[in-house]
């Protein structure tokens, strides 16, 4: 019942981005129909693509991800699995270099820390070991980072763990566009790609048109999307905390800032270009995710920043919004507490700006 209020309510907070009529009018549809309708065209495309994971076939997955899909392609190519990740996972790699186009679902990439010896050592450094000689076209996917009440053990954001890999790429999707054309990219492309998507997400409806709808329709790896244009300072997210950087741009603009949102949409490779053209332009930046702060995607942003002359063009010092230091409570009042809020970025947008906040309002009155 809870996750079910939380969808609903992430659900009308997307809706309240989008007012005018065309928007209104645009047909909608969820981030779980849309990674499921980029794997039904993948698998109509490719024979050599196929899907495996726990409860994915008969169950139509734990999320309804792969729903339908058993009945339209059978048991060859929609293939229920044992409790094994590093069983399964192992067969999907094998079958990777075999020449098969495998995606690999976790019921949540907390349990793909069974299989992390399969991901890093034998689908990451394949191609490099073997000199390029065997490729490794696999999709791992699956949920990760925070979701609702299931604390510590169940909530971890996975993104930096692989991105610090190379010979992996990394996806971190937040709406429909990113989880249709992103999936449909992983799919098709030769290396090893590690596909996180949000379980809070997977309800949540977006407006889509013919081009996103279209067969086709591809979202490139390695660049990222603006989300909103804004000119007095940068707000780079993924995944969820996308919706959390949109919600805290909202309100800096009722007290005159403008705010500028990027959509990583990639985590390895990482677009700088965009990221660095926003920063010069805007002078000021925040980084925002639900993961831990040491180590992190964030923390990666500040390094790339200061190794680059852009970090001249910074009139303040980078700031970070990070999930707090510490496993995940079980309690509902200390996890929402754990993870960035609206209120939070939007102050440290204040802290960052410092006068140039005040002139805004000053200017805004």
């Amino acid at each position: 019942m809870l996750r079910s209020r939380l969808t609903q309510a992430a659900c009308a907070a997307q809706r309240a981005f989008s007012t005018t009529p065309k928007v209104l009018a645009a047909k909608q549809m969820t981030v779980r129909d849309a990674l499921n309708s980029a794997l039904d065209e993948e698998l109509s495309r490719d024979d050599r693509v196929f899907l495996l994971g726990e409860e994915v076939a008969q169950y139509d997955g734990a999320y309804k991800v792969s729903r339908g899909l058993w009945k339209k392609y059978g048991d060859k190519r929609i293939i229920d699995t044992p409790i094994t990740e590093m069983g399964f996972a192992g067969i999907a790699v094998g079958a990777a270099m075999a020449g098969l186009r495998p995606v690999c679902e976790f019921m949540t990439f907390n349990f793909a820390m069974q299989a992390i010896d399969h991901i890093i050592n034998s689908a990451a450094k394949t191609f490099y070991m073997s000199a390029g000689a065997v490729n490794v076209p696999i999709v791992f996917r699956g949920p990760n980072g925070a979701a609702s009440g299931v604390a510590a053990q169940h909530s971890q954001c996975f993104a930096a763990w692989y991105a610090h890999c190379p010979g992996l790429k990394v996806i971190s999707p937040y709406d429909t566009e990113d989880a249709r054309g992103l999936l449909k990219a992983a799919i098709r492309d030769p290396d090893p790609v590690v596909f996180l998507e949000n379980e809070l997400m997977y309800g949540t409806a977006f407006p889509v048109d013919d081009k996103i709808l279209d067969k086709d329709f591809l979202v490139p790896i390695g660049k990222a999307k603006i989300m909103r244009p804004g000119k007095d300072i940068t707000i780079v997210a993924h995944s969820k905390a996308v919706e959390t950087a949109l919600l805290a741009a909202a309100d800096l603009a009722k007290k005159g800032i403008e705010a500028e949102i990027i959509n990583l949409r990639s985590i390895r490779p990482l677009d700088t270009a965009t990221i660095f053209a926003s920063v010069r332009k805007t002078h000021h930046l925040i980084t925002l995710e639900n993961g831990w702060p040491q180590h992190g995607v964030g923390a990666e942003i500040c390094a790339r920043i200061m190794e680059d002359q852009t970090f001249f063009e910074l009139d303040a010092p980078v700031w970070r919004c990070c999930g707090v230091d510490v496993p995940m409570p079980y309690a509902k009042t200390l996890e929402a507490n754990a993870l960035p809020r609206v209120a939070d970025v939007a102050e440290a947008a204040l802290k960052v700006l410092g006068g140039k906040a005040g002139k805004a309002t000053a200017a805004l009155k």
